[in-house]
């Protein structure tokens, strides 16, 4: 939810007021700052790492005096991941804390060089390898290299000739510089979070901004809610693809400036922490970098279902209302939410009395959990003002919120004044769980669904609640600012020497948020850890959560930081109704597998009310968030209703979609097992499958469900054909299999997309799990699987593979060794005439308890059965195979092969059979002739 002041009227005026206010702030840096670093000592430190000494060359004041000391400290921490650390010789430093985000301590401060026992290594260009990367120094003036040691090719050189755009190493207490050169046909991804117009590659010349801003996702190549200072760079040497990742582990606000051929780093605080994670592969840089920041969360199967929510269900009988709806119309949907409109009062942890009453909310939501769905609600950080509510008189007793000179920061959100939660604060965290159980028994919901808390404010600086007129007064649309306030500037910590470039505008950094003056637990200031909030705060409910009943959380935020996904999902923010936004959204959902938040997903049908009509997009749209991992149909309160069921054209498209979702829910649940043992992103680019091809470097049109399923969507208006670029082998459409692509290069296909047909292609060499479906995930899991195996088109000796991972889904913990999992190996060969396809199963307890079997095997791309068919469970062969049937039907495909004929080949049902997902099972045949 969001307040409109991203609306073009707003925004200019926002523009207006600020560019006036600020006329005078703006710098232009000269050429040149300083002349860097000079490096006059370095020796191996105890822990095998380097640690050196640097001093500054030349003082200058330009953006404040400079730090004349640094302590280096560099080590490779694993074999694929080296980390460069400078700070402050001689003074702390604000880090992103250690027990926030765990991870190794650098050495302490001001320890003395030359009187380590271990050693040294003499000033001069010199070497420190690890097992993949390579660190190199110069001295005077410092800058270091990363290398790969593989191939020799330089991942990353701070070294600055005369004739750079840009500086040698700057750091200065609220200003710090660093570039790297980078080839012109490296391929960069990440830095956010933004909207990118261009796609899901960093496009050189636009402003890269990292500070978390309530700012609306229609607004392009600015801030927006996330802080994501890490970037993947894939590179193509000689038809052979190599990635790599850095991370700038940093929370103070940054421009990143990338030129096509340098990157620059301009921060405005805490201390310069790298990461490299080696690859080579994009998802071994996503392994390496979950690895170090976090696997992400596991989900509970049912938040892989649908859901619909609005900002304005005035009342629990329209909740009713739209249930009924999507069953009427037949389109699944397991979970409904509630914007503030269940609130007391837009109030934390309340029930309005009238509109959802407590005891018929608990009878509802008795009623809706036995059918198996799920109930989310919507939980802003500010704590209303009132006296006589409970969970503000308890945070004040436990004195947990964020404080201005010793008082608790005032601010404006959607109950009126209010005070912000200080997570940080180890009270706050025990204070914020027990209001998550006291609001639990209250309604027994199913997730919490944290907004604004980048964190968002309606008012700027240090205000007060007015004498004598009601704040709001219940006529306004809620977000204007009504408390009494004046600027804050007097401190460096509200107005810095450097401008960010926030909101696209240099906007002050304490502008609609809390005062970066502002102080949190143990002294701490907002400057630098505002971007850390909606981390914080996530981490926080995760606790509170699970705390609960046992069960795995479910928590959606709008605001992220390195290490979110971890903990929590989340979703594009206040998008649009428009084809553009639609677009944009592919590229932001790429973007946050690669920072390890694979389950994400954008409002579907836009937040925002874009001009009628919307019946078109909203089709185009739910077929492409049918196949986000978060799949949401979510709107503003002032948009025109767009539940799925609005329109006869929109449900069929629905039903379509989500009807294939649901029978892919064991493959999403599978991916969804994947991504929290190692990162891999849920939805992809098709890079990640295949690196080697430079054609697919900037697709953003297109993009991989896993590492086989290709979803390409109709992202125009009045289009009924979409050009779908296929890697080479053999894809064949999952609605209709018997339907192949057969490409030898890289190759654009026009397909026929009428308005109510998505085209999604499985690539060969892949086995993949599916079920019935339903229209609830909950009786969807229960019905038999059927296991689809893709062969090359026509291929005499070919292989396949894929995997089933199943568990009791609310457990806290994802993994096997609990008796409550099965995991399940598919395998399958073709080889002088003779089909093979067999399962190894680990732990079959789980799913032989359960009950699940296997009914039938598809099998794509062969000849058809000619024989010996033969079934074994468990080593031991089924004699009685009367009931399993089989059925041919000929494959219909496009583009001639390598031979300039087709092939004949079939698709293959094996239908009648009943094998024990639990039991492992071998099935042979000789293929036809």
């Amino acid at each position: 939810m969001k307040f409109f002041s991203s609306s073009p009227l707003l925004h200019f005026l926002l523009v207006l007021t600020i560019c006036i206010a600020c006329v005078n702030l703006v710098h232009t840096a000269p050429t040149k700052i300083g002349k860097g670093y000079r490096l006059i000592a370095i020796e191996e430190s105890p822990d095998g790492g380097l640690i050196g000494h640097l001093k500054v060359k030349k003082k200058n004041n330009i953006y404040g005096p400079d730090i004349p000391h640094l302590q280096l400290y560099v080590k490779h921490e694993t074999d694929n991941r080296l980390r460069i650390h400078i700070t402050d010789a001689e003074k702390q430093r604000w880090e992103v804390p250690y027990s926030l985000l765990p991870r190794e301590s650098p050495p302490s401060l001001k320890q003395t060089i030359g009187k380590s026992r271990k050693s040294k290594i003499p000033i001069l260009s010199s070497e420190y390898s690890g097992n993949e990367l390579m660190f190199s120094y110069t001295t005077d003036p410092f800058s270091f290299s990363v290398k790969r040691k593989s191939n020799g090719q330089t991942l990353f050189n701070s070294s600055c000739e005369d004739s750079d755009k840009y500086n040698n190493l700057v750091f200065k207490d609220q200003y710090l510089e660093i570039s790297t050169k980078l080839p012109k046909d490296a391929s960069l991804y990440g830095l956010g979070e933004n909207t990118q117009p261009h796609g899901i590659k960093i496009y050189p010349n636009d402003p890269y901004t990292l500070y978390t801003t309530d700012q609306s996702a229609i607004n392009l190549n600015m801030d927006l809610y996330g802080s994501h200072p890490m970037y993947m760079d894939l590179r193509n040497v000689k038809g052979e693809a190599y990635a790599h990742a850095v991370l700038l582990m940093n929370s103070n606000g940054m421009d990143v400036f990338y030129r096509g051929d340098s990157l620059t780093y301009k921060v405005i605080g805490g201390v310069l922490d790298f990461y490299f994670f080696s690859g080579p592969t994009p998802l071994d840089v996503v392994d390496q970098y979950t690895q170090f920041i976090g696997r992400p969360a596991p989900m509970p199967y049912w938040s892989l279902g649908f859901h619909q929510c609005r900002w304005g269900y005035h009342n629990l009988s329209v909740i009713e209302d739209v249930i009924a709806n999507y069953k009427k119309a037949k389109i699944p949907l397991d979970v409904i939410w509630n914007d503030d409109d269940h609130m007391d009062g837009k109030k934390d942890f309340t029930l309005n009395p009238v509109n959802y009453p407590g005891p018929k909310l608990r009878a509802f939501l008795e009623k809706i959990h036995a059918e198996g769905m799920h109930y989310i609600v919507i939980n802003d950080p500010g704590i209303g003002v009132n006296k006589s509510y409970g969970t503000y008189q308890r945070g004040i007793a436990n004195d947990v919120f964020i404080k201005y000179e010793g008082k608790p920061f005032l601010a404006q959100v959607w109950p009126g004044a209010v005070h912000f939660p200080d997570f940080l604060n180890p009270k706050t965290v025990e204070w914020w769980g027990d209001e998550i159980r006291r609001f639990h028994e209250l309604a027994p919901i199913d997730g919490l669904w944290i907004d604004m808390n980048e964190v968002s404010n309606f008012c700027t600086g240090l205000c007060t609640i007015p004498e004598g007129r009601i704040c709001p007064n219940g006529t306004g649309p809620g977000w204007i600012c009504c408390l009494d306030c004046k600027n804050v500037t007097k401190t460096k910590w509200d107005d810095p020497p450097y401008k960010i470039n926030a909101s696209g505008i240099q906007a002050p950094i304490g502008y609609k948020t809390i005062a970066t003056s502002a102080t949190h637990y143990n002294g701490v200031r907002e400057y630098d850890a505002h971007s850390l909030y909606g981390f914080s705060e996530t981490i926080a409910t995760h606790k509170g959560l699970q705390a609960l009943e046992g069960k795995r959380p479910f928590i959606l935020s709008r605001a992220t930081f390195v290490g979110s996904g971890h903990y929590a999902a989340h979703w594009t923010g206040d998008n649009k109704g428009t084809w553009e936004d639609l677009r944009y959204s592919i590229s932001t959902v790429m973007n946050f597998g690669m920072f390890g938040v694979p389950m994400v997903g954008s409002d579907i049908c836009g937040f925002y009310p874009a001009a009628p009509p919307l019946e078109e997009l909203c089709n185009r749209w739910i077929e492409v968030g049918a196949f986000y991992p978060f799949s949401r149909d979510h709107a503003n309160y002032y948009s025109p209703r767009q539940e799925l069921y609005q329109w006869k054209s929109v449900a069929k498209s629905a039903r379509n979609a989500l009807g294939m979702r649901y029978k892919l829910l064991p493959y999403f649940y599978t991916l969804n097992y994947e991504a929290h043992m190692t990162g891999a992103p849920i939805v992809r680019p098709l890079f990640f499958t295949f690196p080697n091809i430079p054609e697919l470097y900037e697709l953003s049109t297109q993009f991989l469900v896993g590492s086989n399923v290709m979803v390409s969507p109709v992202l125009e208006k009045a289009k009924t054909k979409v050009s779908a670029l296929f890697p080479p082998g053999t894809w064949y459409s999952l609605f209709d299999m018997t339907q192949a692509i057969v490409t030898k290069e890289p190759h654009y296909r026009s397909l026929d997309a009428p308005l109510n047909v998505i085209n999604v292609h499985l690539y060969q060499n892949t086995i993949i799990p599916m079920q019935r479906g339903g229209m609830i995930t909950k009786e969807a899991r229960k019905t038999p699987f059927t296991i689809v195996v893709a062969f090359p088109l026509g291929a005499s000796e070919g292989e396949a593979k894929g995997n089933l991972f199943l568990d009791k889904d609310e457990l806290p913990e994802m993994k096997l060794g609990n008796g409550q999992s099965t995991y399940i190996d598919f395998y399958a060969t073709t080889r002088n005439g003779t089909v093979k396809i067999w399962s190894e199963v680990q732990e079959s307890k789980y799913a032989l308890d359960k009950g699940w079997y296997i009914e039938k095997v598809t099998v794509l791309g062969l000849n058809g059965i000619g024989g010996a068919f033969e079934i074994l469970l468990d080593g031991t062969k089924v004699e009685d195979t009367s009931k399993v049937e089989f059925a041919t039907e000929e494959h219909k495909y496009i583009d001639k092969l390598e031979d300039g004929g087709h092939k004949k080949s079939m698709m293959l049902d094996i239908k009648g059979l009943e094998l024990p997902v639990g039991k492992n099972f071998a099935m042979s045949w000789k293929m036809r002739i």
